[in-house]
C-alpha cells in the first residue's frame, strides 16, 4: 500500500493562490468523491483520500496500491483553474514516512504560521471526521490521522510548544493596540460567525471596546455569538450603509467572492471624515478587495501580513520544537512499522490457507487409514510425515533450483525459517 500527499501552503504560496484551493467543509463529500473517481484510473482501486483545507495551506492525503503523484496535481490544479505546470512550483509532494512526519508536525502545530497554535488540530480533526462520513478513508489514512491526534496530544502536554505562542486573534488585538490608543473607545465590526472570528471576537472583548457588532449571512449563527459577547447582530446585506460606523472591521468568512469591495469602503471614509479604520481579513480566499490597502486612512492585514507579529516568541519555543521532534521521529518510526507489517497480511493469510488445505488432506488420509484398521501408531507416523514433507518441499525445492549465484541466499533464507534456535 502507497501513502502519500500533496499539498500548498503559507510558506509555498501566495494568498490569493492558496484561496483557489480552498474548500469549505460542505463541500468535501462532493469533492472527495470527484478526486478518487478521477485518481481511480490511475490505482488499481479507488483509493483512500482526504482533504485539509485552512487559511494556510491546503493538502490532499491518499492511499492506494501505487501512488499517483502527476494524476493528484493534474486533479487539483483543474480544481482550482491553474495549469498544472504553474502550480507545479507552489506544491510539495510528499510519500511513505515523509507523509506521516508531515501529518504527525502539522497536527503538533510545528507547521503552522503561528508555531504550536492548537486550531489547526481541531481543522484536521474535521477533514478526518468529512472523509470517514463520505466514505473516503480506509483502515491506511485511519491509521495515520489516528496516530496524528495521539502524538499531537503527546507534543502538547510533554512539551511547552505552545506556551509562547502568540495566535491570530492575539495578533489582531495587539496591532489594533497600535493604531488606536485606546481599545476601549473603539467600535467593532466582526463579519461572519465561525470559529476564527469568535476567537478574535473573545479577544477584543477582554479589553472592553465602546461596542461590537457581528454581521453574518445566518442571522441564527450571528445572534448565538452576539449574545456570547454582548453584541449587535445585523445582516451582511446592511454592511455598505453601515461601514463607517466602525473603527476596527475583522472578516473571516468562506465566502468565495469578496464581502467588502473598495468602493463601499471609500464612501464609508468619506462619511468619516477620513478617521481610520481598522482593517483584517482573516478569510481565504479574500473578503476584502485587496485595492482597499490602497487607500489613505485605511489600515488593511491579511493573514499572511500577520507572519512576522506571530512569531514573537520563537525563539522561547525552539526547544520545545527539539522536544516535539524526538515524539514525532518516534511516531514515524511505528507507522512504517505498521505499514511493514500490515504489507505482509496478505501473505501471511496465504500460508494459513495453504497450511489448513495440508491439514486437511492428511487428516483425511489419516482417518482413512484408522478406518481400514491400521494401528494408531502407524498412523500418527503418517500423519506427522506427509505434513512435514508437504512443509518443507518448498524449501528443499529451492535450495535444489538454486544456481550457484543465489544459492548462499537461499541456504540463508531456509536456515532463518527452518533452524532457528529459540532464546
Amino acid at each position: 500500500m502507497a501513502v502519500w500527499a500533496l499539498g500548498l501552503n503559507h510558506t509555498t504560496a501566495p494568498l490569493d493562490l492558496r484561496g483557489r484551493f480552498a474548500f469549505a467543509v460542505d463541500q468535501l463529500p462532493s469533492t472527495l468523491e470527484r478526486l478518487r473517481n478521477n485518481l481511480a484510473t490511475h490505482t488499481q482501486h479507488q483509493p483512500e483520500a482526504a482533504i485539509l483545507s485552512t487559511c494556510n495551506r491546503t493538502e490532499i492525503y491518499c492511499a492506494a496500491d501505487r501512488p499517483a503523484a502527476e494524476g493528484t496535481l493534474d486533479w487539483l490544479a483543474q480544481a482550482g483553474g491553474v495549469s498544472s505546470h504553474d502550480l507545479r512550483s507552489h506544491t510539495y509532494f510528499l510519500e511513505e514516512g515523509h507523509v506521516a512526519r508531515h501529518a504527525f508536525r502539522v497536527a503538533s502545530g510545528l507547521d503552522s504560521m503561528v508555531l504550536g497554535e492548537a486550531q489547526i488540530l481541531g481543522q484536521l480533526k474535521d477533514a478526518v471526521r468529512a472523509a470517514d462520513e463520505a466514505g473516503a478513508l480506509g483502515s491506511t489514512l485511519n491509521q495515520l490521522f489516528q496516530r496524528s491526534f495521539s502524538i499531537a496530544k503527546e507534543v502538547r502536554t510533554a512539551t511547552e510548544i505552545g506556551s509562547h505562542s502568540i495566535s491570530m486573534a492575539a495578533a489582531c488585538v495587539r496591532l489594533a493596540s497600535q493604531l488606536f490608543e485606546d481599545l476601549s473607545q473603539i467600535r467593532v465590526l466582526f463579519v461572519g460567525a465561525g470559529e476564527m472570528v469568535e476567537l478574535v471576537a473573545t479577544h477584543f472583548v477582554a479589553k472592553n471596546p465602546k461596542s461590537m457588532a457581528i454581521a453574518n449571512r445566518s442571522l441564527d449563527r450571528g445572534e448565538k455569538l452576539a449574545a456570547q459577547f454582548g453584541a449587535e447582530v445585523m445582516r451582511l446585506a446592511e454592511l455598505p450603509d453601515r461601514l463607517h460606523e466602525f473603527d476596527a472591521v475583522i472578516s473571516c468568512t468562506a465566502s468565495t467572492l469578496p464581502l467588502i469591495g473598495l468602493g463601499a469602503v471609500e464612501r464609508a471614509l468619506k462619511r468619516r471624515r477620513n478617521r481610520p479604520i481598522f482593517m483584517v481579513d482573516l478569510a481565504v480566499p479574500r473578503d476584502i478587495e485587496p485595492e482597499v490597502k490602497s487607500l489613505d486612512d485605511v489600515y488593511l492585514y491579511t493573514v499572511d501580513d500577520l507572519a512576522s507579529v506571530v512569531q514573537t516568541g520563537q525563539a522561547q519555543r525552539q526547544a520545545a520544537v527539539a522536544e516535539a521532534e524526538v515524539i514525532i521521529d518516534a511516531g514515524v518510526q511505528s507507522f512504517m512499522h505498521w505499514m511493514v507489517q500490515r504489507g505482509t497480511v496478505p501473505l501471511i493469510q496465504q500460508l494459513n490457507a495453504q497450511v489448513n488445505i495440508w491439514r486437511e488432506a492428511e487428516l483425511s488420509r489419516a482417518k482413512k487409514m484408522l478406518a481400514k484398521g491400521e494401528s494408531p501408531e502407524q498412523v500418527l507416523e503418517a500423519l506427522s510425515r506427509g505434513l512435514t514433507q508437504k512443509m518443507l518441499h518448498g524449501a528443499m525445492a529451492e535450495l535444489h533450483a538454486a544456481d550457484p549465484e543465489h544459492m548462499a541466499q537461499a541456504s540463508h533464507a531456509v536456515q532463518r525459517m527452518f533452524l532457528r534456535k529459540e532464546r
